[in-house]
């Protein structure tokens, strides 16, 4: 491939990272994401007030439908179509560990942007996050120079073309290469406009015949270029899994997630809601394990469809639900969901129990009770009572004072099954943050035993299929308390769902959900 290399040659920066250099996040600021948001420590003054600006604006409203369109600043001229904020975002998650949703957020409030825009916008951010390592491996081989030191800039409008040109049929070679050339010129030189014309050419007039890296050199670093996930997790899942089962893993998580819905019957009767999504052809099938969860086709704008505000349907993941079901409140029964936000259980339960019982919901951040308090409300979950507290060390007496049938802990997580969704936290995640993070999920497990009455039963889930963060975390906890023991979980869900050890299981490549983990631990009476 030497031969068609191109001279990069004074593009550089050499204070960037290595191409397959993880960016590692302190597992005290995955704690934070997890339970509140976009707001992270370690972001720029500049992007902790637009983080700010843009959670507030989440939580005054419950739908972007209600939301004031955001106009872009005079002046801002450079980052103006779909393509150049990619860019712009893209570079922000590489400099920085701010997450990608939020940006996309962000960006996507803007008044210039058309529907068809903002749809390329957030195809175009998750797609090349998604790919990156794959769309590094053939722009490092025709880049003349080290890859690693190339400014961010350039860097990440030559991902943006590389993906238009491998992964998007729709949008022509010669508009993606000419789009980022005319980029180029404005937030650098003419030179170098030319070498990534050049550069993008020549790998446009190779794509046929270009070189992939073989397995039997090396399956761990020819699994992790062709799926692009980092070094690390395919060789645990290899080892884990075998590769076979490894790959279609990988492969499920980079699928384009598919939108599951729940059916919210204390706002309206499941088959008049049906009846009305067929009356606007609007086209869903029946989750697998679940008829209370639909998957919905080519539905957009979903937040300003009418039956949303109405409260007919919330969007959740059907491994989402399996927690509340697994956990089976009954009316009358006082149930404390631990870690709440973004409130989907504590509303799912709340339907389980048609409001009959009670629920606390507890969240340490009184922005997130907020926002819990409007989803609930459009969902008409009347029975919760929301709690502002630390679930890893209580002390708001509404929880310390009581004793509770049921308690759910939907513990924070790596978040390694929902992959498909959040492609950037494959690059944001080390093995030593899986291991950090059971140490705390751990904690609260601790803790959530102190607060259940004799005969009570605890729900122990997470989104990750980490077994450090699931089974070993159990295991641990009834070592320590041998008045627990696992209720099988085929008592309550298929069978198809349950483990060896009587806990849910769920893989994107097995079961078309998010992954998961969910065990049902009862105290002796």
């Amino acid at each position: 491939m030497d031969e068609n290399q191109t001279n990069m040659d004074g593009i550089n920066n050499a204070g960037d990272k290595q191409e397959d250099t993880p960016v590692s996040v302190p597992v005290e600021k995955i704690i934070k994401e997890t339970e509140a948001g976009a707001i992270r420590e370690t972001d720029s003054p500049e992007l902790i007030e637009k983080a700010k600006e843009v959670q507030q604006e989440q939580e005054s409203q419950e739908t972007p439908a209600a939301k004031p369109r955001r106009e872009r600043p005079k002046g801002d001229t450079i980052y103006s179509d779909s393509r150049t904020l990619a860019v712009k975002i893209l570079t922000r998650v590489e400099r920085t560990d701010s997450y990608l949703e939020k940006l996309i957020d962000y960006e996507i409030s803007n008044e210039n942007l058309n529907d068809y825009d903002k749809s390329l916008l957030n195809e175009i951010c998750h797609g090349v996050v998604r790919w990156m390592r794959r769309l590094d491996w053939f722009l490092n081989g025709f880049y003349r120079g080290q890859w690693e030191k190339c400014m961010p800039e350039i860097k990440n409008t030559l991902r943006v073309a590389l993906y238009q040109i491998l992964f998007l049929n729709k949008i022509p070679d010669y508009a993606a290469v000419n789009e980022a050339t005319e980029f180029v010129k404005k937030i650098s030189t003419q030179k170098h406009a030319d070498v990534v014309n050049g550069l993008l050419r020549t790998i446009i007039r190779t794509k046929e015949d270009l070189v992939y890296p073989t397995r039997e050199i090396d399956e761990i670093k020819y699994l992790g270029i062709m799926q692009s996930h980092p070094n690390w997790m395919v060789k645990r899942w290899i080892q884990r899994f075998g590769f076979e089962d490894a790959e279609k893993l990988a492969e499920s998580n980079n699928k384009r997630p598919i939108l599951t819905v729940r059916i919210n019957t204390l706002r309206a009767r499941k088959d008049e809601f049906l009846n009305l999504l067929t009356e606007k052809n609007i086209v869903y099938r029946f989750c697998k394990y679940s008829n209370m969860f639909i998957t919905l086709r080519l539905m957009s704008k979903i937040y300003l469809d009418e039956f949303f505000i109405k409260g007919y349907y919330t969007v959740q993941d059907e491994s989402a639900g399996l927690a509340s079901i697994l956990l089976a409140p009954k009316e009358s029964e006082l149930v404390l969901d631990m870690c709440a936000a973004p409130g989907g259980k504590s509303t799912h339960m709340a339907q389980m129990l048609n409001n009959k019982g009670k629920i606390i919901a507890v969240d340490k951040y009184d922005a997130k009770i907020r926002v819990m308090k409007q989803n609930a409300e459009r969902l008409g979950a009347t029975c919760i009572e929301f709690v502002q507290d630390d679930a890893s060390d209580f002390h708001n007496e509404v929880v310390t004072t009581t004793r509770f049938d049921k308690i759910l802990l939907d513990a924070p997580c790596s978040g390694l099954g929902v992959l498909s969704k959040k492609p950037d936290i494959r690059w944001k995640r080390e093995v030593e943050d899986i291991i950090n993070l059971a140490k705390y999920q751990k904690k609260l497990l601790e803790n959530a035993a102190k607060y259940l009455k004799p005969g009570g039963a605890i729900v122990y889930s997470t989104c990750t299929i980490e077994p450090e963060e699931n089974i070993e975390v159990v295991k641990a906890f009834l070592a320590e308390h041998p008045e627990f023991k696992i209720d099988n979980a085929g008592n309550y869900v298929s069978q198809d769902l349950v483990n060896a050890e009587g806990c849910i299981e769920t893989f994107p490549h097995r079961h078309s959900t998010d992954g998961s983990f969910a065990v049902r631990l009862v105290k002796e009476g």
